[in-house]
């Protein structure tokens, strides 16, 4: 599994799955897609994460956001805590994605002015989180099974030699039409993806600004989302972040949503 997408992302990891066990040979998209998804990442994460939203004319709306998540092998988990502004104060979020073709992730958020704590249906998954460019789909760990993937080429991005694979969904219904994702080399890190929407068109784009080495792991601590047909974009960016610091497992429950931290 991954954190990668938010990294949190989107986008967030953990099984080693080393693209140079393949030596030489050509790799299918599905082995490249595999390896993103299986890049290790640590046991646990928590760190302080800073979103900000710039519309098309510039305008900036920054959140601060403490995130949690942590890694049982067959499923991940993870927790996002609103510490600012006031109007989002206390809104809290939980992820958890399993490690299992066709098991969609659970989802649920808190708001405050409700005072409860409301489960994501799949039905709201496209919609987009907290007014950012990511929908709660993203949030979660797609499972490289549900999309067919195909190697089309190979090539530089800011100087790193990168596999592009185009990867469609099984799903017909799914909410994108497919996606490009530029993967980088022996690291496994997807560093450029490309979302079409339902009539093809490109609908946004996200990139990694940065990624950091910390206690071993290649982790992203910098992204960027931005929507090409209306001009908006969601900045990530990751900071003190802790791996492998013994997040007990009663972090990640609704009664916690509720209580904040």
């Amino acid at each position: 599994m991954k954190l990668q997408h938010l990294f949190l992302s989107l986008l967030f990891a953990l099984t080693v799955f080393p693209l140079a066990l393949f030596g030489q040979r050509t790799l299918s998209g599905l082995e490249i897609i595999q390896a993103v998804y299986d890049r290790p990442a640590g046991q646990d994460q928590e760190g302080k994460l800073t979103m900000t939203l710039i519309n098309s004319k510039g305008d900036r709306r920054v959140r601060e956001i403490k995130q949690f998540t942590k890694d049982y092998s067959r499923e991940e988990k993870k927790i996002m805590f609103f510490i600012s502004p006031a109007d989002v104060r206390n809104t809290s979020f939980m992820n958890w994605s399993y490690d299992e073709s066709g098991h969609d992730d659970d989802q649920w958020i808190f708001l405050p002015a409700l005072n409860k704590v409301k489960r994501i249906s799949s039905d709201s998954k496209s919609d987009y989180f907290m007014g950012s460019d990511f929908t709660y789909d993203d949030l979660g760990d797609r499972h490289p099974t549900e999309d067919s993937h195909k190697l089309i080429r190979e090539e530089k991005l800011n100087g790193e030699d990168c596999y592009v694979v185009e990867s469609t969904p099984i799903d017909k219904d799914y909410m994108y039409s497919k996606t490009i994702t530029w993967v980088i080399k022996g690291k496994s890190i997807g560093l450029k993806k490309e979302f079409y929407d339902e009539d093809g068109e490109h609908l946004k784009t996200l990139t990694v600004e940065k990624y950091e080495d910390i206690k071993g792991y290649l982790i992203i601590t910098h992204s960027k989302m931005h929507n090409v047909q209306n001009g908006h974009t969601t900045d990530m960016l990751l900071e003190d972040l802790k791996v492998d610091s013994g997040i007990k497992d009663d972090q990640f429950t609704e009664r916690l949503m509720k209580r904040g931290l």
